[in-house]
């Protein structure tokens, strides 16, 4: 299976010859394997984490189920095989603008609020990752209550 899943992103990037093709492809990788690292943060992965990222790709990325499914495998082994973060967060410093950043910010505190409350594991990632990523903590915590807002909405919404 790990074979298919390298086979299907080395064969969309080698494709196409377009270079951006290939950095696109490695960033979102990278991006998934953040979201995957927040997810794994307070230990307690699970089918709705799971489930949450792949509704975030298929939006942010617009991607295909099946897509959003061998991305999110691939940015897997990306992450167990990784020995730290810097390598994700060094790819998105050199192709993400302030402002993309700054929506990577966004969407991890997301995936913190899908369970609707951050955890010191989580908190603690998103301060180093607010670091790697070069984000004023001023914008992280504006992000942060973003999130909580749009957390609360969604509560609040499914409970009439």
């Amino acid at each position: 299976m790990i074979d298919a899943i390298k086979h299907f992103f080395t064969e969309k990037i080698t494709a196409n010859p377009n270079e951006q093709v290939n950095i696109d492809r490695r960033v979102a990788i990278a991006v998934c394997a953040l979201l995957l690292e927040m997810a794994h943060a307070d230990e307690q992965f699970n089918k709705q984490d799971e489930e949450n990222i792949l509704s975030i790709l298929k939006q942010k990325h617009h991607l295909s189920d099946e897509d959003a499914h061998k991305l999110l495998d691939l940015a897997e082994l990306e992450r167990e095989e990784s020995l730290d973060l810097w390598q994700f967060t060094n790819l998105i410093n050199q192709n993400f603008s302030k402002f993309e950043k700054r929506g990577v910010i966004e969407t991890l505190w997301q995936v913190i609020y899908a369970d609707g409350k951050a955890d010191k594991h989580e908190e603690y990632l998103m301060r180093r990752l607010v670091y790697l990523l070069n984000i004023p903590h001023e914008e992280m915590i504006t992000a942060k209550l973003q999130a909580r807002e749009r957390g609360d909405r969604h509560v609040s919404d499914d409970n009439p």
